[in-house]
Order: structure tokens, then C-alpha cells, then sequence
């Protein structure tokens, strides 16, 4: 692992985590559903789960920056001066299919990050990013990491030597996983010195998950838990760091 970073002096943002309720397949609906959790949190950053727009699933249909059944989300965004970070699949340069990170905003909607570290099934049918990625909030630096990235050393290393201040991702686990989100925040936030924000999936998805768990917080650089949801569909915590 890479070794502490100094967070910047005398910035703050306000970062939310949100778990909305998702219907695999339904883009619109889930939309207006991350519409709300933003106009909620009243957050500079809103943090949301993997492929969350889309549900998860590996035949999940690509969600295109350009797509107007986005424009509700963008509208919330610039009622709220907020960024979200919305997990959906993305094309890639070559034609495929990714797990991305869109950043979505009052101006617009860019992909942010590609998931770096698939798991076994996920690799069959989507490509992994390339590399690392950050974007800048309110002048504080902003890592993003997705699922599995957050126990993966390599992405980890490369993510924290961007220079970030915070770490965030968005993940999808079952429902009796709720225990690793909080030992992998607090193994990020202890080794590297860093507030950690995850996004936990709630309630069904699809990709065989039934049931999910939830627990989408945020652990200060200490490892220790500021903020942490429970196991219900549609909620959102906002913590200012």
C-alpha cells in the first residue's frame, strides 16, 4: 500500500451517500429516484451505487451521456449546485461495454471513472478501465473506486497518488455482506489517511441479488464511522467533511 496523504487545509465539502430504490431495466424511473436522493441530500457531492441507474445486471443496458431520460437528474443537480457520481454501463472506445461512473451536473454528464477490477462473471462481459481516476469538488480532490476496486491494492495505490483529500465508490453487496463495506472503508481510511464515502446498493437489483445490504456511510481518516444507513431502499445521509 501507498503511504498517508495530507488532506488539503481549510476545505470542506459536504458529500452525501444515497441508496435509491432501483428497477432493473426501468432508467426513467430510476432517474427521478436519484433526482430526489440529490434534491435530499443537499450535498456538494452525492455518491451513489454500482450501475445504479441500470440495476445490476451484465446484460444491463449502455446509458449514454447524451440520453434525455437523464435530464430530471441534471435538473436536480443544478437546482443543488451538486455533482452525482451514478454508476451505469458505459460504451468504451472500441465498441464494448464498461462499468462506469457517470459525473452528472447542471451542465452536463461525463464519465468519470471505469471500473478497474472486475470480478470473474463481470470480465466475461464488460472491459476494465485503464487506470485511475479523480475529479475536483469544491477544490478538494476526489478519488472514485467501484465494488471490487476497493480492496484491490493496485487501484488503491494509483487512486491515492492522484493527490485525492477523499476516497468514494459504489458498490453492490448481498445482504449478510454489510460487515466488509465497513472493514474495507476502514482499512482505506487507516493506510492512506483518507475520509472514505461508499454507496451501497438496498433493496433488489438483479445479477441474483434478491436482497442487498445496504449500509452506505462514511468513515472519517481515522476509520471511524460518521454516518452509516441501514438496509432500506431510498435513503440518503449528508455529512460535511
Amino acid at each position: 500500500m501507498g503511504g498517508r496523504h495530507r488532506p488539503s487545509a481549510g476545505l470542506s465539502v459536504r458529500v452525501a451517500v444515497a441508496q435509491p430504490r432501483t428497477v432493473l431495466g426501468d432508467l426513467s424511473g430510476n432517474v427521478a429516484a436519484h433526482a430526489a436522493a440529490v434534491d435530499r441530500a443537499a450535498a456538494d457531492l452525492v455518491v451513489f451505487p454500482e450501475m445504479s441507474l441500470s440495476g445490476y445486471a451484465m446484460d444491463a443496458q449502455v446509458v449514454a451521456r447524451d440520453d434525455p431520460r437523464l435530464l430530471p437528474l441534471r435538473e436536480a443537480c443544478r437546482r443543488t449546485g451538486a455533482i452525482a457520481l451514478a454508476g451505469a454501463p458505459v460504451h468504451t472506445g472500441s465498441g464494448g461495454r464498461s462499468i462506469g461512473v457517470l459525473a452528472v451536473t447542471g451542465d452536463g454528464v461525463a464519465v468519470a471513472y471505469v471500473k478497474m477490477s472486475l470480478g470473474e462473471v463481470e470480465s466475461r462481459h464488460f472491459e476494465p478501465g485503464r487506470g485511475p481516476a479523480s475529479l475536483e469538488v469544491r477544490g478538494l480532490r476526489v478519488g472514485i473506486g467501484v465494488c471490487r476496486d476497493t480492496r484491490i491494492d493496485h487501484h488503491l495505490d494509483r487512486t491515492v497518488a492522484l493527490g485525492i483529500d477523499l476516497y468514494v465508490a459504489g458498490l453492490v453487496h448481498a445482504a449478510d455482506d454489510l460487515a466488509e463495506l465497513d472493514i474495507r472503508a476502514r482499512r482505506i481510511a487507516t493506510a492512506y489517511g483518507l475520509p472514505v464515502a461508499f454507496a451501497g446498493f438496498a433493496g433488489p437489483t438483479g445479477g441474483g441479488f434478491a436482497r442487498t445490504c445496504g449500509g452506505s456511510g462514511v468513515w472519517d481518516s481515522a476509520g471511524t464511522v460518521v454516518r452509516q444507513l441501514g438496509s432500506d431502499p431510498g435513503a440518503v445521509a449528508s455529512v460535511e467533511l
